[in-house]
């Protein structure tokens, strides 16, 4: 398949740090609703205090929290054996709302044993407290950790804007490409003009650059290649392969090799760069604007 065809979701929401504080969140959420809305539940068995029910309560909260982890745990080990769709994450989340959903009916027909309600009914009654209860703050937590990386991965700054070392050019300032990891700390500043391509590696990129020397450079960092290509979106940092995004201002040659497209940049110890028919309009757009 193409890239492009699927939505797929960003590896950082598969990652240790978001998973645990999505669970963290959704527990907090949950206990929070759950004993606001005890009061008008007409087959809550919900119970704090010293009786039979509160231990029912407790073993159900546990056995509940024990399934999220589990899932949890299942999809941070397996975030490098294959991509997740956003509605292969959004049915990975169902079907952990179901199954606690299913567990809640059981309970509440063995322990609560209501006689108006049959377990159709007391399911569905269910599914929406549980729905809220895991729904909602997992997709407030989706939505947190969006902008937090989208805020701190990579930010493309002038060099008026960077606190730097270097003297002040007599000239406007050249523009600077600042990058931060993801952790939100500064990694590397470095000259649009010196700067050839970026190279995605795994859950790394490689930034290949030129030094005051001239001598060509590489520096790794923790980031993902897709927000590189949104962060300068409009500059001429283009996106060419699923692995590569190149500065056009470097663009020696384009050529086409056969049934493919290739770059050549203006450092003769960088080989071509492969265009891929996903990215060969843009990089050619790119072209007759005269950019």
């Amino acid at each position: 398949m193409e890239e492009g065809k699927a939505k797929y979701l960003p590896p950082y929401l598969r990652e240790r740090y978001q998973l645990l504080g999505t669970v963290t969140f959704a527990a907090l959420f949950s206990v929070v609703f759950l004993l606001v809305s005890i009061p008008f539940s007409n087959n809550a068995w919900f119970r704090l205090g010293n009786s039979t029910f509160f231990g029912f309560t407790a073993l159900f909260a546990f056995v509940s929290l024990a399934i999220i982890i589990a899932s949890k745990v299942t999809m941070y080990k397996t975030r490098n054996s294959f991509p997740m769709t956003y509605w292969g994450y959004a049915a990975w989340c169902l079907s952990e709302i179901v199954l606690i959903t299913v567990l809640y009916t059981v309970f509440t027909i063995t322990i609560a044993q209501p006689e108006d309600q049959n377990g159709v009914a007391i399911f569905l009654h269910a599914l929406v407290y549980t729905f809220v209860c895991l729904g909602v703050p997992y997709i407030m937590a989706a939505m947190f950790f969006t902008i937090i990386d989208q805020n701190r991965t990579i930010r493309l700054m002038n060099m008026q804007d960077v606190v730097t070392d270097e003297a002040p050019a007599a000239a406007s300032p050249a523009q600077k490409i600042t990058l931060f990891d993801n952790n939100g700390v500064l990694k590397l500043s470095v000259s649009s003009a010196n700067l050839y391509y970026v190279e995605s590696d795994d859950n790394y990129i490689k930034v290949w650059y030129a030094d005051q020397q001239g001598a060509l450079q590489t520096y790794m960092l923790r980031c993902r290649l897709k927000t590189v290509e949104e962060s300068f979106a409009g500059s001429d940092l283009i996106r060419c392969h699923r692995k590569f995004i190149v500065n056009m201002q470097k663009v020696k040659v384009l050529q086409k090799v056969g049934a493919v497209y290739e770059i050549t940049l203006d450092n003769e110890a960088i080989a071509p760069i492969p265009v891929t028919k996903t990215y060969i309009e843009n990089v050619l757009h790119h072209f007759q604007e005269g950019k």
